[in-house]
C-alpha cells in the first residue's frame, strides 16, 4: 500500500552546483550526500513529508555517462516520482495484475560520505509507458530513514503539492486514483483559469493533475512533470531570505486557496517551475 511521496528526483547537471542551488532555495542543507562507484552523486533534502534528491553524473562510469546522455537530450528538471509503499511484496503482486509492468524487487542502499551511516531499502520501478510518460520508483525502507530537521519559518519544512501536466484527465483518474490507490480529494474544472484540475492526497502532500482546457484530449499523448509548491511558515521571511540570496522572485499575493499566500520564483531552479506558499495546515 503507498503511504506517500518517498522522494522526488531532480537531475542536475553537477552535484555540487545543484545542492548549492537547492540549499539557498530551501534554507536547509543536504541531509544526506553519496556517490556510486560508476559515476553518480546524490544529494538528497529530507523535509517533513517527502524528500528532495538530486541526481547528477560525477567521474566515469556507464551510470555517468546515461545521466550525461539524459541532461543533454532532456535538460535538467525532475524526472522521477518515488512512492513509498508499507507492503512493496503486495504492491508488486497488484501492480502486476494491474498490467503496470513492474521490475523485479531489488535491494538498494546509499552510504553518506561525511558519516559512517548507511541506508538501505528494497524497490521496483515501472516503465515511463506505465505512468503515462511519468517514471515511477516504489520504495520501502529497511534501514536508516532520515527524519527532517526543525528550520526557522521562513525556511521551507515541506512540499505542499507538485504538479503533473496531463492531456488526458479520464487516463489520470484511472492511474493515480484506481491504479496506485491515491485519494482523490478534489476534481475541479476552473474556467477562468484554463484548468481542470485533480487533486490526489497522500502523505500530507497533493499530486496535482493539470489539464488545459480547450486543448481537447489526446488519448495517447504523455504526462509531463510541472512544478513543485513548497510549504513554508512566514511567506515574508522566505520572501526576504530568497531576495537577499539573489533569486529572481514576484511579489507576494494571494494565493488561489483562500487564507494563502503565495510568490513565484521566477528562474535559477534548474528549470524546475517553483512557488512558495504558506497558510495551509500540515
Amino acid at each position: 500500500m503507498i503511504s506517500g511521496v518517498d522522494h522526488i528526483v531532480l537531475l542536475a547537471p553537477d552535484i555540487d552546483a545543484g545542492a548549492a542551488v537547492y540549499s539557498a532555495l530551501l534554507g536547509r542543507k543536504p541531509d544526506w550526500r553519496a556517490k556510486t562507484d560508476d559515476g553518480v552523486a546524490t544529494a538528497l533534502f529530507q523535509l517533513g513529508n517527502t524528500a528532495l534528491e538530486l541526481v547528477a553524473p560525477s567521474g566515469d562510469g556507464a551510470s555517468a555517462d546515461h545521466l550525461r546522455a539524459r541532461i543533454s537530450e532532456e535538460g535538467p528538471g525532475l524526472k522521477s516520482l518515488a512512492f513509498r509503499s508499507t507492503d512493496l511484496a503486495g504492491d508488486y503482486r497488484a501492480f502486476t495484475r494491474l498490467a503496470l509492468s513492474p521490475t523485479p524487487i531489488e535491494d538498494g542502499e546509499s552510504e553518506d560520505m561525511a558519516r559512517e551511516l548507511r541506508r538501505r531499502w528494497r524497490r521496483f520501478r515501472t516503465p515511463p509507458e506505465a505512468g503515462a510518460g511519468v517514471r515511477w520508483f516504489f520504495l520501502e525502507p529497511v534501514e536508516g530513514s532520515l527524519e527532517a530537521a526543525e528550520v526557522p519559518l521562513g525556511h521551507v519544512h515541506a512540499l505542499d503539492h507538485l504538479v503533473i501536466n496531463t492531456p488526458n484527465p479520464d487516463r489520470a483518474m484511472a492511474l493515480y486514483g484506481a491504479k496506485l490507490g491515491l485519494r482523490l480529494a478534489l476534481d475541479r474544472s476552473a474556467p477562468e483559469w484554463g484548468v481542470r484540475l485533480l487533486f490526489f492526497r497522500t502523505g500530507g502532500l497533493t499530486v496535482e493533475i493539470a489539464h488545459r482546457l480547450g486543448q481537447g484530449e489526446d488519448a495517447a499523448g504523455p504526462d509531463s512533470f510541472w512544478g513543485l509548491t513548497w510549504r513554508v511558515g512566514d511567506i515574508e521571511a522566505a520572501h526576504d531570505r530568497l531576495a537577499k540570496s539573489g533569486f529572481n522572485i514576484s511579489e507576494v499575493r494571494p494565493g488561489r486557496r483562500p487564507g494563502t499566500r503565495v510568490f513565484t520564483v521566477r528562474d535559477g531552479t534548474m528549470g524546475v517551475p517553483t512557488l512558495f506558499i504558506s497558510g495551509v495546515a500540515d
